[in-house]
C-alpha cells in the first residue's frame, strides 16, 4: 500500500507525501466546486439529509419515551452513541463515495482501466472521486445530538471530547473499510453488492444502541469481525463513567480496531487489483 502516499515508482519521501496531499486537495476542490455550481440544489440536499437522519433520532426518542431506558441507558446516554456513530458515518460517506459506487461506475463500465494507467494510486483516485457535500446534513445532526448527550451527562470535559474525536477517527476508518470491502468484491461480482449495505447502513442503526441489549454472538461479531462496539460503545463506557478506571486504557484504545479493519480492507483491495480483468471497453 505504499503507492497510496507516493507516485508510481517513487520512494517514500517528504516531497512525495506533500505532492500526494496537494493532489488529493485538488481532487476535493474540484468535487466541491462542481457541487456548489448549483447552490440551491446543494442547500436542499443538505437540509433534506439533516431531516431524514433526524427521523432516525426521533425513532430513538420515541422508543425511549415508551420504554424508559435500554438496559439502564436513557436518552442522554444513547445520544452519545448515536452522535458518535452518525458523525463517523457522515464523514466516511462523504469521502468514501468512490468505493461505494466502484462496481457500478468503474468495474462494469471499464473505467477502472483509466485509473490503472495513471501514475497515481488507485486508492487515492477513488478517495478523491467525489466528496459528497450532502453528508453535511447528517454530520450536523450528529454533532447536535452528541453535544446534547455530553452536556446532559456532564461529560463535556476536554478529555471526553478528545475520546470522542478518537472514536470518530476509528469509526470513519471502519466505515471506509466497509466501503473498500464492498468495492473489492466487485472485482468478482462486476457490480456493487447492495446486500453489503446491511453492514454499513445497518451497522449505523445497530451501533446507536448499547451493545449490552444484543445477544452474545452479536456482541462478539461487533467486536471481533466488524468492530462497531470497539469504535463507539466501549469508549462511551469510559466517557459516561460506567466502567472501573483499571479498564479505561483498554476501552479507550479500542477504536484502533477500526483502523486495523481499514488496513485489512486496503490489503484486500490490493489483492483484488492484482487479479483484475477488464470488464468494459
Amino acid at each position: 500500500m505504499s503507492d497510496f502516499i507516493t507516485p508510481a515508482g517513487g520512494r517514500g519521501s517528504r516531497l512525495a507525501i506533500r505532492e500526494t496531499i496537494k493532489l488529493y486537495t485538488h481532487y476535493v476542490s474540484l468535487s466541491l466546486s462542481a457541487q456548489l455550481q448549483y447552490r440551491t440544489a446543494f442547500y436542499i440536499q443538505v437540509v433534506g439529509h439533516f431531516a431524514s437522519s433526524g427521523i432516525g433520532f426521533l425513532g430513538v426518542w420515541t422508543l425511549l419515551s415508551r420504554f424508559g431506558h435500554f438496559d439502564g441507558w436513557g436518552l442522554a446516554e444513547v445520544s452519545v452513541l448515536y452522535g458518535l456513530i452518525n458523525i463517523s458515518f457522515a464523514i466516511a460517506e462523504a469521502f468514501g463515495r468512490g468505493f461505494d459506487v466502484f462496481g457500478t461506475n468503474f468495474i462494469r463500465t471499464g473505467n477502472f482501466d483509466h485509473l490503472l494507467v495513471r501514475p497515481r494510486s488507485t486508492i487515492l483516485q477513488l478517495l478523491g472521486h467525489e466528496v459528497r457535500l450532502r453528508s453535511l446534513g447528517r454530520l450536523c445532526q450528529g454533532i447536535v445530538v452528541l453535544a446534547y448527550g455530553l452536556s446532559a451527562n456532564n461529560a463535556d470535559s476536554f478529555l471526553s471530547i478528545m475520546i470522542c474525536l478518537w472514536c470518530i477517527i476509528g469509526g470513519v476508518a471502519l466505515f471506509i473499510g466497509l466501503f473498500v470491502f464492498q468495492a473489492t468484491l466487485s472485482f468478482w461480482t462486476i457490480e456493487s453488492l447492495e446486500i453489503l449495505n446491511v453492514f454499513t447502513y445497518g451497522g449505523v442503526q445497530a451501533a446507536q444502541y448499547p451493545m449490552s441489549i444484543y445477544a452474545n454472538w452479536i456482541q462478539g461479531m461487533f467486536l471481533y469481525v466488524i468492530p462497531f462496539a470497539a469504535v463507539t460503545y466501549y469508549p462511551t463506557l469510559v466517557i459516561l463513567g460506567r466502567e472501573h478506571s483499571s479498564q479505561d486504557a483498554i476501552l479507550v484504545a479500542s477504536p484502533f480496531l477500526g483502523i486495523v479493519f481499514l488496513l485489512i480492507a486496503l490489503a484486500f483491495f490490493s489483492f483484488g487489483v492484482r487479479r483484475y480483468v477488464s470488464a468494459g471497453g
